[in-house]
């Protein structure tokens, strides 16, 4: 029995957000364009159909997680990386042997409350938390379970099961 994975995933509302996930058609999406090897690596080897995904709004007044999706379709190749023509083309990357992955989430439900960084940070239990370490960029980063509860409850929509 494989146990549920938790991830925390990041988008600037202004290029993508947890509304335009909730409008989407089957309020489903790839989540394309992400360049970095080790959120690469995370959709590619560790996310699993029936994970749990907070949605991050970086670069927002304040940043916050509006609500949670589920990883529908494991890793797969990113399209965007074979068009010359989109903002996320590399040249390196073949469908033979894609450099670049993808994964699928849907939308789940949104919070009562967005769930701010500064609440985040002011929560003790969640200081341990990746995305709030020093340095911490990563577009897609693991959170715990404990982490999960805690973020769900404070967005007021208690345990998921």
């Amino acid at each position: 029995m494989t146990l549920k994975n938790y991830w925390l995933m990041k988008s600037e509302p202004s290029a993508f957000s947890f509304d335009d996930l909730r409008k989407a058609k089957s309020q489903t999406t790839s989540w394309d364009g992400v360049r970095n090897y080790q959120a690469r690596n995370t959709m590619r080897d560790s996310m699993q159909v029936g994970d749990g995904v907070l949605f991050y709004h970086s670069n927002a007044d304040p940043p916050c997680i509006p609500g949670i999706a589920e990883v529908v379709r494991e890793g797969y190749a990113d399209h965007t990386a074979f068009d010359p023509k989109d903002s996320h083309y590399d040249p390196k990357s073949r469908k033979e042997s894609p450099i670049w992955y993808v994964v699928d989430i849907k939308f789940v439900k949104a919070f009562k409350e967005p769930v701010t960084l500064p609440k985040i940070r002011a929560t003790k239990e969640l200081q341990k938390m990746v995305l709030v370490r020093p340095g911490s960029r990563l577009s897609v980063q693991p959170v715990t379970r404990q982490e999960w509860e805690i973020i769900l409850r404070l967005g007021g929509i208690g345990r998921e099961k």
